[in-house]
């Protein structure tokens, strides 16, 4: 066992004995993220009484670190002033976070308390949506002339005060306008030190405007292997940038709403353990999965009052697997096409060319499995006295099976791709909505083709 866990152990330890006074030398030891965790995941009630023991210097890095709800509750429990004092000393971005959480009358009576220069810079991030580039970028960045030379930059970087890491210095134009960039270790070589930055530096830089959602800000950082990307106003002018620590934050907040969305809940459930917020959080798609549960069944009741007793017995059977067969497939070829949104490896501009990949591999896999399945159905289930013959029901579950799989797979291809060019996020047509509309289809395929085969129908 690690020695962090072994303080962790202590703290829990500490906590459920409320021995409080011990807390203050274990935490001491651990780095302000372990701390957080500690916090984020001890009973509600001792949050605030937790955050209290931490050494003053790391309070600003733990609030940084705590989940949305337990920074709630602590927040609630402090005054505007011990608040000011806090956030000052955070970086910008995370302390516009942090006040974008309050109501307007708090957040500027704590902006009112701050000095000035911090609350400029922080009031300066609060005007963007919290989801774009300005909302999760940090004014905290290197500007030099392209007229400078490498040896006056150096000197020049030398006496900035910035809190977070630099690997970058952004070279601008007399108007702030990002006409490149330069490694800082290009900067300290002896034989660039005469030379200008408009000769050094890089021209092609990637960049986004401070409202790209935070997905393309993700996308493109992954893309290009950037440890920081720079954001521009729409004069081009650099306004800030986003570090690493950011983007992967926005990766892991965009993939978890992905994952919650798939499952018809959302990511709020992990910050509540009331059994009503998680009722409220998936409830809805369940509703909606009960109402093509009734459309279900109206559409056995109405299949069945063409057939006789014993055909309704022996095609009832084989719903169940159909039903399920249709549903995957949906949600296989649905995931594929979201993620390939997602990484914007363009399957929006060529609907023809995902049908008929859609098309080609829900065919095999219908026809492979309607195989199976109809093998199945005339050496098991045909063996037994039916209402059809064992190769008439053979022929007709497998073709069934075949034709709803191949039509769930083009269907949970289309519907991402149609949602995502109607601006709705594509992750809501996966899980339970896919899998509900491919119940209702499947159904009507499978009983189509059952009386196309065997000829029942009027």
């Amino acid at each position: 066992m690690s020695d962090i866990n072994r303080i962790q152990e202590r703290i829990n330890f500490c906590i459920k004995g409320e021995l409080w006074e011990q807390l203050p030398k274990f935490f001491e030891d651990l780095h302000p993220a372990d701390i957080a965790e500690i916090i984020n995941h001890a009973p509600a009630s001792s949050h605030t009484k937790l955050f209290e023991l931490i050494d003053g210097e790391i309070k600003p890095d733990v609030l940084a670190e705590l989940d949305d709800q337990v920074e709630a509750d602590i927040l609630e429990e402090l005054t505007d002033e011990e608040i000011s004092d806090i956030v000052e000393e955070m970086a910008p971005d995370d302390a516009a976070d942090v006040l974008g959480e309050l109501e307007d009358q708090q957040r500027e009576g704590i902006l009112e308390l701050m000095e000035q220069e911090e609350s400029e810079e922080v009031r300066e991030l609060l005007q963007y949506d919290e989801d774009t580039a300005g909302g999760i970028m940090t004014p905290d960045f290197v500007a030099v002339p392209a007229s400078m030379t490498a040896a006056e930059a150096t000197d020049y970087i030398g006496s900035l005060d910035i809190d977070e890491p630099v690997y970058y210095a952004y070279v601008v134009d007399d108007g702030g306008r990002l006409t490149g960039w330069i490694q800082l270790w290009e900067l300290l070589k002896h034989g660039n030190r005469s030379r200008t930055l408009e000769e050094l530096a890089e021209k092609e830089t990637i960049s986004v405007h401070t409202d790209a959602d935070q997905e393309e800000v993700a996308r493109l950082a992954s893309k290009y292997d950037l440890s920081a990307l720079p954001v521009l106003d729409w004069k081009n002018k650099l306004v800030g940038r986003i570090t690493m620590d950011d983007i992967m934050d926005v990766i892991e907040d965009e993939a978890s709403e992905d994952i919650f969305k798939l499952a018809g809940s959302s990511e709020s459930e992990l910050e509540y353990n009331s059994p009503l917020h998680a009722t409220r959080s998936r409830l809805p798609w369940l509703l909606i999965t009960l109402a093509t549960g009734f459309v279900s069944v109206l559409l056995l009741n109405s299949y069945h009052a063409y057939l006789s007793f014993s055909h309704a017995v022996i095609l009832g059977a084989f719903v169940p697997v159909i039903l399920a067969m249709g549903g995957n497939t949906g949600i296989q070829s649905s995931t594929l096409v979201i993620r390939g949104i997602a990484l914007g490896t363009g399957h929006t501009k060529n609907i023809p060319k995902i049908l008929l990949h859609e098309i080609s591999a829900g065919a095999i896999m219908g026809a492979i499995c309607g195989v199976v399945f109809g093998l199945y159905a005339h050496f098991v289930i045909g063996r037994e006295p039916t209402a059809f013959s064992s190769s008439y029901l053979a022929v007709t579950v497998g073709a069934a099976l075949f034709s709803a799989m191949a039509f769930a797979a083009v269907f949970g291809a289309v519907v991402p791709v149609i949602l995502n060019r109607m601006k709705i996020d594509p992750a809501v047509a996966s899980g339970p909505f896919v899998t509900s509309s491919n119940d209702i289809l499947a159904l009507l395929i499978y009983y189509g083709v059952t009386f196309m085969m065997i000829g029942i129908g009027s």
